[in-house]
């Protein structure tokens, strides 16, 4: 399962939302859960985040950790724009995994 996940925050939460994630990629290379792949980009605008996630076993590999509880819960209201979820269907990569 790959998705692409887009969000746009209010731009006085930027600054949370970076920290929030710190926290997330903190516990993933504490944790080292097998069969994700996990990155988040910050767009030029510096309040859309898009990440990309692929998932061999689905979403349920991300529900134990805490760190990704804490950043999903006040996601809403940090955020301008509801988030986007995109399912992706690969057509080639070049080094991209």
């Amino acid at each position: 399962m790959q998705v692409m996940i887009r969000c746009k925050v209010k731009p006085d939460e930027v600054a949370r939302n970076l920290e929030l994630l710190e926290t997330v990629y903190e516990e993933l290379e504490s944790v080292q859960p097998d069969g994700l792949r996990y990155a988040t980009f910050q767009l030029e605008d510096k309040v859309t985040f898009v990440a990309f996630v692929e998932m061999e076993d689905g979403p349920g590999v991300l529900r134990p950790l805490e760190a990704f509880q804490r950043y999903r819960a006040t996601l809403d209201e940090r955020c301008d724009e509801p988030s986007v979820m995109t399912m992706l269907h690969e057509v080639g990569s070049y080094r991209f995994h």
